[in-house]
């Protein structure tokens, strides 16, 4: 079974790092600069546009202007997916890449 967690505050604490408080009473500190690729995550890499992160109260979960966003059940378990997270952003940057071409 998928576990529900909910993202009920956040903090910009650090250039594309988050402080995310969940539902819980849990908080992860997240760096998401090394999965920021791709068509819909690269356009984060704009310090402005990272900034204008924003809490989906219905949702209970981060999401940016341009639609990008996490399950928070993956914020909540970061220390534990972002590794895989980061390789598969790798792959994420070369399908921007080849889409451009």
């Amino acid at each position: 079974m998928h576990p529900i967690y909910r993202v009920v505050s956040f903090a910009v604490v650090a250039p594309f790092t988050v402080r995310v408080s969940f539902d819980d009473g849990t908080e992860q500190r997240i760096d998401f600069q090394p999965v920021l690729q791709g068509p819909l995550f690269g356009p984060l890499q704009d310090p402005h546009v990272f900034d204008a992160v924003a809490l989906d109260p219905e949702a209970g979960t981060l999401v940016w202007p341009n639609g990008a966003d996490f399950d928070p059940a993956t914020l909540h378990d970061w220390p534990r997916v972002s590794g895989e997270l980061a390789a598969r952003a790798t792959g994420w940057a070369s399908y921007g890449n080849r889409r451009a071409g």
